[in-house]
Formats: structure tokens, C-alpha cells, sequence
């Protein structure tokens, strides 16, 4: 009975762990949490408004500041792709 068990709960964590992503979706270095497109955002406005310091990026999210810094941080990045090369749609 206990090697039922045993083997059930392998099965089960198992199965667990390949339904879980293995990789999270990331902009600059940061989370993403649904599909980068609020950084993307972010990213955009800083571009357009040539933001040249971190303290200009604010907002009332935080993925959206976090693309604001990431135009700051790297410029020529570009906003149309997360940080593995996934197209991160608008």
C-alpha cells in the first residue's frame, strides 16, 4: 500500500512540475505578469518623451515604471520583444 502511495505522489508532483512554466516572462530584468505589455508601455512612453533619468518614471503601475527605467537603462533595446526575443503584442 505504501509503495501506491509513494508512487502516486511521485506521478502527481511530476505532473506538477511540468504543467508549471520553467521560465517567467521578463522585460529588462523584470517579471512580467501577463505578457510584458504594460512595460512595453512603459518602455514607449520613456522613448517618446526622451525621459533621461528614473526619477521621471512613475505611474500608477508598476510594470509601466519598470519599462519607463528600462528605456533609461538601455535605450536601444527596442520595446517590441521580451527579454528572451518573444513579440509582446500590444
Amino acid at each position: 500500500m505504501r509503495r501506491v502511495v509513494a508512487t502516486l505522489f511521485a506521478s502527481a508532483l511530476l505532473v506538477a512540475t511540468l504543467a508549471a512554466p520553467v521560465f517567467a516572462q521578463s522585460f529588462g530584468g523584470n517579471s512580467c505578469v501577463d505578457n510584458c505589455e504594460g512595460h512595453r508601455a512603459g518602455y514607449e512612453w520613456a522613448e517618446e518623451n526622451d525621459i533621461q533619468g528614473e526619477d521621471d518614471c512613475s505611474g500608477n503601475s508598476s510594470s509601466f515604471a519598470e519599462g519607463c527605467r528600462t528605456y533609461v537603462e538601455d535605450s536601444g533595446r527596442g520595446a517590441e520583444y521580451d527579454d528572451v526575443g518573444n513579440e509582446i503584442d500590444e
